[in-house]
């Protein structure tokens, strides 16, 4: 298979990176993780970047996961609210072949939001009962939930596990605050909530919406450990010891490789892995499995030794490191901690008996 970055991506990176410079400046990160993400996810809509990584037949500007990943990446390096977003990307490709589902999507800017605790993996969590066609229940800490449009949700069938589309207009949603102030969830409570069943093969995609949401994920928490190298050198060439910039201190060089060792190891599972899983390829599976364990891993060291290399004033308002600081501590439990991951992973290997 292959996995390099193609013409096409590369521009694509280039261009989202670059409306990214604009929209989401310091100034403007910090405002929204003051009063919530919603302008930012809007101005996304708006701009057309909600088509970007569908399917040209579901309505899309084409792509696939690969852009999406780097579309996740930027996100993450700019520390730009994606909630709403990362939600919908991990579960609509996955069910983009239903139109109830996709209906208004691109055109009024909507955000169909996978139903499940933001810290499971997707699939591991309860499914709700279906009873005459209406779902009753409530999950907890919905990553996104907040500004959905619709929220595709695992429902209980006489056969096993089911997925149903329910409106937002028909469920109850609560607020609840996370440290990192860059990204929302909420409580949503069905009662008697009216759904509508999709034809589709239920446990398939609830694999397609694990890897999916693994590899963006992993993708987020790359492109925040990024930004802490560059803040954290930045910072060491101005910070002064015994009348010498820190950055001149063998520790803090090491300290420093450390985190680009990271960050360049992360690049080289994630977009294998967004590939794998776009192609259907055999390794799909324990690449994205590897990529949410490892990468989200790296990124919480990158983040404590950003902070060490930053003393205290790293933790301050004033300061952006904070900001990818909390990010990258909450990447690692999106989706199911990386030791959930690394079970799922050693599931899927042939072990050897010792002799």
């Amino acid at each position: 298979m292959r996995w390099e970055l193609s013409f096409e991506q590369q521009e694509f990176h280039e261009a989202f990176t670059g409306w990214l410079d604009h929209v989401a400046d310091s100034p403007s990160v910090r405002e929204w993780a003051t009063h919530g993400g919603a302008p930012f996810e809007a101005r996304l809509a708006e701009d057309g970047w909600l088509a970007a990584g569908l399917a040209e037949a579901a309505g899309g500007a084409g792509g696939g996961l690969v852009e999406l990943a780097l579309a996740s990446e930027a996100m993450g390096s700019h520390g730009a609210p994606s909630a709403a977003w990362l939600s919908t990307m991990a579960v609509l490709p996955a069910v983009a072949g239903r139109p109830e589902v996709i209906e208004g999507l691109v055109e009024r800017g909507e955000f169909v939001v996978w139903v499940g605790a933001s810290d499971r993996i997707p699939g591991g969590g309860r499914a709700l009962p279906l009873v005459d066609g209406t779902v009753t229940g409530e999950v907890r800490l919905v990553l996104g939930g907040s500004r959905a449009a619709r929220f595709v949700v695992p429902v209980a069938t006489g056969g096993g596990v089911g997925l149903a589309l329910v409106e937002a207009a028909d469920v109850q949603r609560g607020e609840r605050s996370l440290l990192d102030q860059t990204r929302e969830a909420c409580d949503v409570r069905f009662d008697g909530a009216p759904a509508q069943v999709l034809d589709v093969d239920a446990e398939a995609i609830l694999t397609q919406v694990a890897r999916r949401a693994a590899v963006l994920v992993s993708a987020d928490s790359l492109g925040a450990a990024a930004r802490m190298l560059d803040l954290a050198v930045e910072y060491s060439k101005q910070r002064q010891q015994f009348g010498v910039p820190i950055g001149s201190f063998q520790a803090v060089k090491h300290a420093a490789a450390t985190i680009l060792v990271g960050v360049e190891a992360a690049r080289s599972i994630i977009y294998p892995a967004a590939a794998a899983v776009d192609e259907g390829h055999e390794m799909a599976e324990p690449w994205a499995c590897a990529a949410k364990a490892q990468v989200t891993k790296s990124g919480v060291a990158a983040a404590d030794s950003a902070l060490t290399m930053h003393g205290a004033i790293g933790y301050t308002w004033e300061h952006d490191l904070h900001l990818y600081y909390k990010r990258a501590k909450l990447d690692a439990r999106l989706f199911g901690a990386p030791s959930a991951w690394n079970e799922r992973l050693a599931s899927q290997l042939e072990l050897t008996p010792q002799s």
